[in-house]
């Protein structure tokens, strides 16, 4: 399952770096390369929910199968591109495969770890894995296209997916859940024109900034739709999201936690990207490998941290520090300069620390809390709802942050036009990060009231979570 998870993650990033290589071997133009990446993230965000009810239908098992098969299969066929066109069809296969792969993998290690301790060690594992991804994903991209070729920057994933495909032996089976002959088809329609509009409009704003007519007119219509949507599902009998699920106190802290960290950290990613290559003039390789630091961080935070507390602290112990650890990181790289010396050791190291050890402590608690207590179908639903959360925030933090960088970096040098390009780019940076760490606050401000709310071990689920209509 985690396995699974690092490839849905991995593959959200790992392209970034590999895409002007392939822009050149296939020819794509300037305005179109983007869709090596948009298709992904319009396919992936716009069918999650769907994703999510197939999932139940089909046994969180089998849909977890299926799913991995045709990540497997469209990566084969986006390495073996020979046009741009067959390059983003690839692209959007692998999105709507992940868009079954994620909430199945979520739902069966619901279903699968009940004990407490089990169920600790197992959501650490699985979050540090996810959250580790997108570092993972720059630094193989880096490797694979600057050693091997653009083309194993998917071609990777077929031996990855076979592991994966190994290790469902060891998973218990389970049955669908759910009534096959009922598919609520307006919310399905509706949360695939809403989300796909949505993510859709991060994605321009980054080219054309947050004033541009297109942008906010898809903004406004993707938020129409949605707005549409959350009616239709209150009122249908078997809907798509059913509303108990966003309503829970709990959930709505972690589902809150979740996408206001990604909005930051997403950011962050990009800019310790950029700043590292622009500023500091390393290799892409040199670049991708310093944010092993960041990764190891996570994995520590996740399994060392938040997997042993996981049961014996309230929720809220584990996510508002890991909120203010990954602010406190943002907020010292707000130091920096395009001259700062030991710059590494001083800024650098304890900001992937923080920021790794933050994302560490909050992911493992927010993604139990999505899908604890919730049986049948809803377990599939808060589980695509949980990773919809991720893609909204990731999708609008590069967007957002990005942009208000660019622009921080053009009024700087509009005002000190003497003042040399790495300076002006380091500001903008710097600007984006300010307002990264306020969002963190921010995160921990709102979600702390809703998380002490309740009792202590609310987010474990009173009893094992059926697997079958018939155990229901």
């Amino acid at each position: 399952m985690s396995v699974a998870q690092l490839l849905v993650v991995l593959d959200g990033t790992i392209v970034n770096i590999a895409l002007p290589s392939a822009q050149h071997a296939l020819g794509m133009s300037d305005g179109n390369r983007q869709w090596a990446v948009t298709a992904y993230a319009l396919a992936f965000g716009g069918l999650l929910l769907i994703g999510g009810s197939i999932s139940s239908v089909l046994g969180h098992r089998r849909a977890f199968l299926v799913g991995l098969v045709g990540f497997a299969a469209a990566s084969a066929l986006g390495g073996a591109a020979v046009d741009p066109v067959m390059l983003f069809g690839a692209r959007a296969l692998q999105g709507v495969s992940a868009a079954l792969l994620a909430p199945a993998g979520l739902s069966l290690l619901t279903t699968t770890f009940t004990d407490v301790g089990d169920r600790g060690r197992a959501f650490g594992v699985f979050a540090a894995v996810g959250a580790a991804g997108s570092a993972v994903g720059l630094i193989a991209g880096g490797l694979l296209t600057e050693y091997a070729s653009w083309r194993w920057c998917l071609y990777v994933n077929v031996p990855v997916v076979l592991l994966a495909v190994g290790g469902v032996a060891a998973v218990p089976p389970d049955r669908p859940v759910g009534d096959r002959g009922r598919l609520d088809v307006a919310g399905a329609l509706l949360s695939l024109a809403g989300f796909a509009t949505v993510v859709y409009a991060f994605t321009r704003a980054e080219p054309l900034g947050w004033r541009s007519p297109e942008v906010l007119a898809l903004l406004a219509c993707g938020l129409l739709l949605l707005a549409v949507f959350v009616a239709v599902e209150r009122r249908a009998s078997h809907p798509l999201l059913p509303m108990r699920v966003l309503l829970n106190r709990l959930r709505a802290g972690a589902f809150l936690a979740i996408t206001l960290m990604f909005v930051a950290m997403f950011g962050f990613y990009l800019f310790m990207s950029y700043y590292t290559q622009t500023v500091l003039g390393y290799s892409p390789v040199q670049a991708g490998l310093t944010l092993i630091i960041n990764a190891l961080a996570v994995l520590a935070g996740s399994m060392l941290i938040a997997g042993r507390l996981h049961g014996r602290v309230p929720p809220v112990a584990l996510i508002v520090p890991g909120l203010v650890a990954a602010a406190a990181g943002m907020l010292l790289l707000t130091r920096l300069t395009a001259d700062t010396a030991d710059v590494l050791a001083f800024y650098l190291v304890p900001a992937l620390v923080l920021t790794g050890l933050g994302l560490g402590c909050v992911m493992p608690p927010t993604a139990s809390l999505a899908t604890a207590g919730t049986q049948g179908h809803d377990i599939g639903a808060a589980s695509a709802a949980y990773n919809a959360s991720q893609q909204l925030g990731a999708a609008l933090g590069t967007a957002l942050l990005n942009t208000l960088a660019a622009s921080a970096g053009a009024a700087f040098l509009s005002t000190h036009p003497s003042a040399l390009p790495n300076t002006a780019v380091v500001h903008g940076y710097t600007v984006a990060l300010t307002v990264a760490f306020a969002i963190l606050v921010v995160a921990a401000c709102l979600t702390a009231p809703l998380l002490i709310a309740r009792g202590r071990r609310e987010d474990l689920p009173s009893r094992p979570v059926p697997t079958s209509s018939k155990q229901l």
